[in-house]
């Protein structure tokens, strides 16, 4: 096997992680009684380019450099070796990569470690929103059932929304070693209740991150199998496999279509909060809650096109995108108009800053589509901000944590409207005033 080593300083992105939990060990005749362990993981640092990582050393070497990093993070690595790859191991075990090669990283030569420049990371981490195969080259749930048994043991993608996420199970292998199991549900227009089940560490803490009939996945080489006991098909993540959270592209129109009646509703948030015991609440539990403020709008900014490819903003002088990993970057773009506002909310107790407003729950806040908001005036804009501006609202927010916000945690406004003093009074009627 060709194998030469170079001095590489390049920055990547967890893209997939097949991490230590799975890791496996050998052992070496030339000194026995010796194992050496090894994980594998892809990264990608451009729309098209992506390459499989393999690390090999002793276990505490492995066990140590696995725990360090997760899918999404930003890394540098450092002085690799270049490995003419084995396809036939590649195509079995591994995801398929576009590249010829494969990365090596030993503990005598190379080093990896989080990525601390943030012009870099910013460039990088939209890449985690691109799917690696053609986005419209997937099978819908419909087909996959409809296909019945003739799919058992395909390998295929499968574009969907997660329904619902299941309890993580715990078992012992027959070598002894302990093993972990999770299954979701899948839905899209033509199916529900699909299930797709995960076996590794990694995959499991990602899905459990995910956000129920919110999130969508891009599924790349998902198998097929028919579950002979359920009498139904199901997906399952093996090595090949890598999912893409809320994917770009056309595809990131998809929620709309999905079953609306089964989408979460504004009319179910009851929980009325200050701002100060959301933030105590954000720091306490670390998932997605919802809560109803009132409280007045401090700060409201204007943000509104964005590429049509990506999602970033487009540049309004050069019409071209802002987000470097683009695969449209430097040519001009018609723009995909859509209000992305910032908003700052506040009362009595505190401000939460740069909460996001923006979509259809924008238009129908400010009462007028973006067309029509940039044909106003800069004095007619300013007054229609001032009908909210230091006015009581009645705000409906999703709260999740965020490790990359200074505060911890990030807000979306789900709806945002001027309140009904009687039902401040009755709902502040706990809290100090």
């Amino acid at each position: 096997m060709f194998m030469h080593s170079i001095s590489i300083m390049s920055y990547f992105l967890f893209f997939f992680l097949y991490i230590a939990y799975n890791m496996q060990s050998f052992i070496f005749i030339s000194d026995v009684g010796s194992e050496r362990f090894t994980f594998s993981f892809t990264i990608k640092d451009s729309p098209e380019h992506f390459i499989n990582v393999s690390a090999w050393g002793n276990e505490e070497y492995i066990q140590g450099l696995s725990s360090r990093f997760q899918i999404g993070d930003c890394v540098v690595i450092e002085n690799p070796l270049v490995v003419t790859k084995d396809y036939e191991k590649e195509e079995r075990f591994c995801p398929s990569t576009p590249s010829t090669y494969r990365l090596l990283v030993t503990e005598t030569h190379s080093s990896i470690r989080i990525c601390s420049d943030l012009e870099t990371e910013a460039r990088i981490l939209p890449l985690f929103h691109m799917p690696i195969k053609d986005s419209r080259d997937f099978y819908s749930l419909g087909d996959i059932t409809a296909n019945g048994e003739s799919l058992d043991g395909h390998v295929i993608n499968i574009l969907a929304a997660v329904q619902s996420i299941g309890e993580e199970k715990f078992f012992t292998k027959s070598d002894g070693r302990k093993g972990q199991r999770l299954e979701i549900k899948l839905f899209d227009d033509t199916g529900k209740s699909f299930p797709f089940v995960c076996w590794d560490k990694e995959t499991i803490r990602l899905v459990q991150t995910l956000t129920q009939r919110e999130t969508v996945l891009f599924i790349a080489d998902a198998r097929i199998t028919f579950d002979s006991f359920r009498n139904c098909m199901t997906a399952t993540a093996t090595s090949k496999t890598i999912i893409t959270l809320n994917p770009g592209s056309d595809v990131i129109l998809l929620p709309v279509k999905l079953h609306p009646s089964i989408y979460f509703s504004v009319d179910s948030i009851s929980d009325v909060l200050t701002v100060e015991k959301l933030k105590a609440r954000s720091q306490e539990h670390a998932e997605v809650f919802h809560c109803i403020i009132f409280g007045f709008i401090t700060i409201l900014t204007d943000n509104f096109s964005t590429s049509a490819k990506c999602k970033f903003r487009i540049n309004e002088e050069s019409q071209t995108c802002s987000n470097d990993a683009c695969p449209n970057q430097g040519q001009q773009l018609q723009a995909t108009e859509g209000f992305d506002l910032l908003v700052d909310i506040s009362d009595h107790t505190g401000t939460v800053q740069s909460c996001n407003l923006a979509g259809t729950v924008a238009e129908k806040t400010l009462g007028c589509k973006v067309k029509e908001f940039l044909h106003l005036s800069e004095s007619q804009r300013t007054t229609l901000k001032w009908k909210f501006l230091l006015e009581r609202c009645k705000i409906y927010l999703k709260v999740f944590p965020s490790a990359r916000s200074r505060s911890g945690m990030r807000a979306s406004i789900l709806s945002c409207a001027l309140a009904d003093p009687v039902e401040v009074k009755q709902n502040f009627a706990s809290f100090v005033v």
